[in-house]
């Protein structure tokens, strides 16, 4: 097993090198680039500047603008040109940039943003509260409430409670966590009945002066709402997946030895049933967990005001702020890869007669 960890980690800067440097030559293929963006922001400011300079003559414009690579540069003088793209870096060539890029990225150096002028790993570490208590906390209560759900659904398969519950499951999987999350704001956060729950923030503007149980009190209050919508929208899959994956294992021939051997349901289930049937299970648990912490709560974030990871690489894609999108992607990667070597080893734990290493000889 030792063997097959060390190549593991061997292939994760492979890959993550792959996978930023497929990413980085699609993004500059997308056109509003920041110099684009930032030329649009001061074409108007420009122009009127150049017109006070000149007398309101444009015989000062390099006419070179015109024929420029990026969109809007017309009426933009060819220096300024130059200068955004020395500004942002864009006047090193494409294999210069990316290479400077991975350099710095080994050392976890992102940067700075274009546009809010704060380290990338500054912003990542302002934001990362908010995902990650959204993340962990939903992905904590989709396990806790799914598993047991989908024993009992495999267990009592065709009985009246595996009917009500799956109608159940079919109304939490058709309703996107965005709609439930607007819902409870309309019903629990003074939307139109109630008032119950905080609409904004992680925690209360006072929280600095709260003693330690309130301060935990406030956060977790905070919390019921946007958790609450996450796990609706999570837990349907799982229960079905723990399900089958249950009814599966009870069809096999080692069920049936056990309990002709006289063992309980509760022996045979926990004690023979639950190692193998959740293999499945755990396997799909770095992926819940990388989509909760930074894609599945974006709107979640923006309904009720949280400024997570999520809303960060979304505004990040919008803005082309390339160091944020760029350092965000090093970092969910990097991670991404890490969880997905620590399911295998999670695997092998469950049940050691899983082998990776002679496999994948």
């Amino acid at each position: 097993m030792t063997k097959y960890i060390l190549k593991r980690l061997a292939l994760i800067p492979l890959t993550l090198f792959g996978i930023m440097l497929i990413n980085f030559l699609f993004i500059q293929l997308a056109p509003g680039g920041p110099v684009e963006q930032m030329m649009m922001k001061m074409e108007g400011q420009n122009v009127s500047a150049t017109a006070r300079m000149t007398g309101g003559s444009a015989a000062v414009m390099e006419r070179g603008a015109g024929a420029s690579k990026y969109q809007g540069a017309q009426g933009v003088r060819a220096d300024l040109i130059r200068e955004l793209e020395k500004q942002f870096g864009f006047d090193k060539p494409l294999h210069e940039r990316f290479f400077t890029m991975m350099k710095n990225y080994l050392v976890f150096d992102f940067g700075k943003s274009f546009y809010q002028d704060k380290k990338v790993v500054d912003l990542i570490l302002e934001k990362m509260p908010v995902s990650v208590s959204l993340g962990l906390w939903s992905t904590l209560l989709i396990y806790l409430i799914s598993i047991p759900l989908g024993i009992q659904k495999a267990v009592k398969d065709g009985s009246r409670f595996d009917l009500v519950t799956s109608w159940g499951l079919i109304i939490g999987y058709a309703i996107p966590s965005f709609l439930f999350a607007i819902f409870l704001v309309i019903v629990f956060a003074g939307g139109r009945y109630l008032d119950w729950f905080p609409l904004k923030g992680l925690v209360s503007d006072d929280w600095d002066s709260l003693s330690v149980p309130m301060k935990v009190l406030d956060y977790l209050w905070h919390m019921v709402l946007p958790v609450t919508a996450m796990v609706i929208g999570g837990f349907a899959g799982l229960t079905m997946l723990t399900k089958n994956a249950f009814l599966d294992e009870l069809k096999k021939n080692y069920v049936i030895t056990a309990r002709a051997k006289g063992l309980s349901e509760r022996q045979v289930l926990y004690g023979h049933v639950f190692r193998n049937a959740m293999l499945i299970v755990v396997a799909g648990f770095p992926a819940t967990l990388i989509a909760l912490l930074f894609t599945g709560s974006v709107l979640i974030e923006v309904i009720f005001s949280l400024d997570g990871l999520g809303l960060l690489g979304f505004e990040s894609v919008m803005n082309r702020d390339f160091p944020v999108i760029f350092g965000t992607l090093y970092m969910f990667t990097l991670l991404g890869l890490v969880l997905n070597l620590i399911s295998d080893l999670t695997y092998h734990l469950i049940d050691p007669r899983i082998d990776f290493e002679r496999r994948a000889s």
